[in-house]
């Protein structure tokens, strides 16, 4: 089997969307802390474009294709890629325009924008193409399929963005839902205080799944192009156990675990569910962008955490969070019951969240997430 077939067989992926439509549970009108992240991206996102894209000398044919890659359902999507297009317009214009002189003729109107939005194909794309902003700059198309494999044609991307998706892992890791295995991980949902080898299986799952992503992406842009990333991850250094996100996640095993104890839902169920999510630091990414060879990280920096209640509770507004972005992998394992299954794991956990209000604080407030730059390089 050849190289290009192995990383097909690799790329296999799982896929679990998050919560389609408009409704109050959907992921459209519960992603309010990756919004946060979005806002917190702009300025970076513009002073990148403005320090390391040179747009006349990657565009060749006057148009300026935009990728958002694990775009959901919007509306975050929409906000990233009109910050994207200003920040573009303006550098554009800036380069035209250098001392108030027009220094070309012939290229002085700025390019036109194509988006492709890209998820996986049980995405909601209906809801998201029918909330398309009306008074938008671009020409949009979807492109369904999963982001560790090619999903463009050679040298086609000029822009890349990914908000909130790399931090998904293309499946399970296998050893982990196997029950002859030593990394059989029963009575846990994560990696998150499991034992060294499920641990380990995580970090093999992830650096595969790195190795794709940028092996296709390399193909994909042009030398020049950038990949924006906005990562939710850990510090440096921080042990994965005292990651909040994790904690997150082991607060939750141990609420189906309770609900397993009382007859609620099948404890073999429970011992086979575990979430697909592993939570990189910035060295990682490093790592994987240098063993990759093709990309330079041009800029890595900590992004603020912005949790916006908008007049909710704290609690109601993180269950809710996760009864948006749980939803579509818990249907797939625990079947059509999954909606009571879902309104008593997250109210147990909501409870619980409120019985200790140090660790919501935590939880809420101590989120990482991270912003990486990187810039397609000319190999010699």
């Amino acid at each position: 089997m050849g190289e290009e077939q192995q990383r097909e067989e690799r790329w296999r992926t799982e896929a679990y969307p998050m919560k389609g439509g408009d409704g109050m549970d959907s992921y459209a009108n519960n992603s309010s802390y990756q919004r946060g992240g979005v806002d917190a991206a702009k300025k970076v996102i513009i002073e990148a474009v403005g320090e390391k894209l040179d747009v006349k000398s990657i565009v060749s044919s006057n148009i300026f294709r935009i990728a958002d890659l694990g775009c959901s359902v919007g509306p975050n999507t929409f906000f990233a890629v009109e910050s994207i297009i200003n920040a573009v317009q303006s550098k554009w214009q800036y380069d035209q325009y250098q001392g108030g002189v027009l220094h070309d003729l012939d290229h002085h109107v700025c390019p036109e924008f194509q988006v492709f939005f890209n998820d996986h194909s049980s995405n909601d794309f209906n809801t998201l193409f029918t909330s398309l902003p009306p008074d938008r700059q671009y020409f949009a198309a979807g492109v369904a399929g999963s982001f560790y494999c090619r999903l463009f044609p050679s040298a086609s991307l000029h822009f890349v963005h990914s908000s909130y998706a790399i931090n998904w892992l293309s499946q399970v890791p296998k050893p982990i839902i196997d029950k002859s295995s030593a990394a059989w991980n029963k009575g846990k949902i994560h990696y998150s205080n499991s034992k060294d080898v499920v641990v380990e299986a995580y970090e093999v799952q992830y650096s595969e799944d790195m190795e794709c992503f940028l092996h296709a992406r390399a193909q994909e842009v042009v030398f020049g192009g950038l990949i924006a990333l906005v990562i939710a991850g850990r510090p440096n250094g921080m042990p994965h156990s005292q990651n909040p996100q994790n904690i997150t996640f082991e607060l939750m095993g141990s609420c189906l675990m309770d609900m397993a104890k009382k007859g609620k839902v099948s404890e073999e169920k429970v011992d086979s569910f575990n979430i697909p999510m592993y939570l990189m630091s910035p060295q990682e990414l490093e790592a994987a962008v240098d063993r990759n060879g093709y990309f330079r990280i041009e800029r890595l920096e900590d992004l603020p955490n912005v949790l916006q209640l908008g007049g909710r509770p704290k609690s109601e507004v993180i269950s809710s969070h996760w009864r948006a972005i749980m939803h579509g992998m818990m249907e797939v394992h625990f079947g059509r019951d999954v909606v009571i299954i879902l309104d008593e794991l997250l109210e147990l956990f909501r409870k619980k969240l409120e019985e200790d209000l140090s660790l919501m604080d935590s939880i809420s407030d101590t989120l990482y997430t991270f912003f990486a730059l990187l810039k397609r390089q000319a190999m010699e």
